[in-house]
């Protein structure tokens, strides 16, 4: 059988804690967080708890992505690994936010201290495997947002519908296998969330960091600065 990629498992985990952090924290996306803007409003509307926690999500990622990007000159000057230091930073605030829900959790109100230092662990954990994204899987497909890997999907399939040459099917072909399999990864980890979720209630985020430690398994091909 064949190991799933860093990509794959990455695309998994963002899946899981969005749904989850959806469900467990009163509409937080913790992967997606421009998808705030919608829910915060909502939250507004509707007097929804969970409006400072989305109102925090952006800032807070993008600091964090700020902040590992100026770690990241650190480390290089060091000679110390980026990457592996990245997963590393990523797998504690797993483990802090799992941690963090399994002992405050549930939360009946969604802009509680420890709910939205909960949420926000988890964005910056999102935050820095986006940052990891674009610098050391920038061949990859997103693991955090499927929407403009679906539509690359569609595209290259209506152009294998209508006809290309061999050396542009193989190259699509190679493209196809990469995005599909990120989607489904995503879309397992999306409806793993959602299924824990129901069972076990915040327990459920225990699965993160099992996820985040499989990556260490993967990383060394994808090592560069």
């Amino acid at each position: 059988m064949k190991k799933p990629t860093l990509p794959t498992l990455l695309s998994f985990n963002a899946g899981y804690v969005d749904t989850a952090g959806f469900l467990a924290l009163h509409g937080l996306f913790t992967a997606h967080v421009t998808g705030n803007f919608v829910t915060l409003g909502a939250s507004l509307v509707t007097g929804a708890t969970g409006a400072i926690a989305k109102l925090l999500a952006l800032p807070v990622f993008c600091l964090v992505v700020a902040l590992v990007r100026l770690l990241r000159y650190v480390l290089i000057r060091r000679g110390r690994p980026v990457l592996r230091t990245m997963l590393m930073l990523m797998l504690l605030l797993l483990i802090v936010g799992a941690a963090s829900a399994f002992y405050f959790g549930p939360f009946p109100n969604g802009d509680s201290v420890s709910a939205i230092l909960t949420g926000l662990t988890f964005v910056a954990a999102m935050a820095i495997q986006n940052a990891v994204q674009r610098v050391h899987l920038s061949h990859a497909p997103p693991t955090t947002l499927m929407t403009g890997t679906t539509t690359q999907v569609m595209l290259d399939l209506a152009d294998k519908f209508q006809g290309v040459s061999a050396e542009q099917k193989v190259a699509i072909d190679a493209r196809l296998s990469r995005m599909v399999t990120n989607v489904c990864a995503f879309a397992l980890g999306c409806g793993g969330g959602a299924l824990l979720f129901d069972l076990f209630s915040v327990k459920c985020f225990v699965v993160l960091p099992v996820v985040a430690l499989l990556t260490y398994n993967h990383e060394e091909a994808y090592a560069t600065t």
